[in-house]
């Protein structure tokens, strides 16, 4: 009997052994599989994470990676105590697989950076680089601009209509430009009165702005591409009873007895497929310039709200984007 209780201590004690083995290479795997994902750094606008547009969309498509165990990611947010050529730094000497930054107010400091580590890749967002290390993803903005002008040129019952923008970038004068064109192809006695605020995280010069447009120049219907400052100008057009277009996110819900629709660029899409496409062509790119548009479903317009259209107007509507998709209907864009 007691050779029979030894036996089974001592079997006890494998099966314990083993179980504590197999528990130990089982995390190990699971620390391995972590360590071999993708490892993705992304620097934000200066605005960051709360702006319910940009920046948020984008942070979205890298989660999903995410969840799917498709990558690992951290992010940086520029501000007081952190410069936007420190970021892309910081991730650089981390040796990240892939820096991503986002919007081409960071171009310059992403270059800057990309010139001292030319192994290093990178990804600019809304931007354009001709460095050998940094691949560009763009969207064709003024196409989804285009169908936002044609809402507003629908909905304006003073054909006085207003494009609301952050800063007086190259990207925002594609998207005025967009806007403008639509407007003007349904609606050509229609007038767009044009107003950049020189800031993207400014909700209360949004506001200020936004109600001057209506009180001073008669804008009834508000095209507003401005980020956290853009925030600001929805709730005050609400506020004073007229219309706005939101931007890159359905934006509905911060206003909705104002937001017709909101033209969408699908950055979290579009970012959540570019580091799938990274990883699995053995961290590089296909292509040095990832250009997307309506064709691509990378851009384009939300449900319509606080407006129907009549059948006439919704068919022109259609057949005009089907016309940009065919590249029947050309957007003149001018630098």
């Amino acid at each position: 009997m007691k050779t029979k209780r030894v036996t089974q201590a001592l079997w006890s004690m494998i099966l314990v052994v083993m179980v504590l083995m197999l528990g130990a290479c089982s995390s190990t795997e699971n620390e391995t599989a972590a360590d071999e994902r993708t490892k993705v750094g992304i620097v934000l606008t200066e605005v960051g994470l709360g702006d319910r547009s940009f920046n948020d969309a984008a942070f979205e498509g890298l989660v999903q990676a995410r969840n799917e165990n498709t990558i690992r990611f951290d992010y940086k947010e520029p501000g007081k105590d952190l410069t936007a050529e420190t970021a892309f730094e910081q991730f650089a000497q981390d040796g990240v697989d892939l820096i991503i930054g986002l919007s081409d107010t960071l171009l310059p400091y992403l270059e800057k950076v990309a010139q001292k580590y030319p192994e290093q890749p990178f990804l600019i967002v809304d931007g354009h680089s001709e460095l050998p290390n940094v691949t560009s993803m763009s969207f064709r903005s003024e196409e989804g601009s285009y169908l936002a002008g044609m809402i507003a040129g629908f909905a304006t019952t003073e054909n006085h209509v207003g494009f609301l923008g952050g800063m007086e970038i190259p990207l925002l004068r594609d998207f005025q430009q967009g806007f403008e064109q639509g407007v003007q192809a349904v609606n050509p006695d229609a007038t767009v009165q044009v107003v950049y605020a020189g800031d993207f995280g400014n909700s209360k010069l949004g506001e200020e702005l936004a109600a001057k447009m209506i009180q001073e120049q008669d804008v009834d219907v508000i095209y507003v591409a401005a980020g956290l400052t853009g925030v600001g100008s929805l709730t005050e057009i609400q506020k004073l009873g007229k219309y706005a277009i939101g931007v890159d996110t359905d934006q509905f819900f911060l206003a909705e007895k104002a937001v017709l629709t909101s033209m969408l660029k699908n950055v979290n899409v579009s970012i959540y497929n570019a580091v799938n496409t990274f990883t699995k062509n053995n961290h590089s790119f296909p292509e040095q310039n990832m250009v997307e548009g309506l064709a691509e479903d990378a851009v384009g317009l939300t449900a319509l709200h606080n407006i129907t259209l009549s059948a006439e107007q919704q068919q022109t509507f259609e057949d005009r984007k089907a016309e940009i998709i065919s590249g029947k209907t050309k957007i003149t864009l001018e630098p």
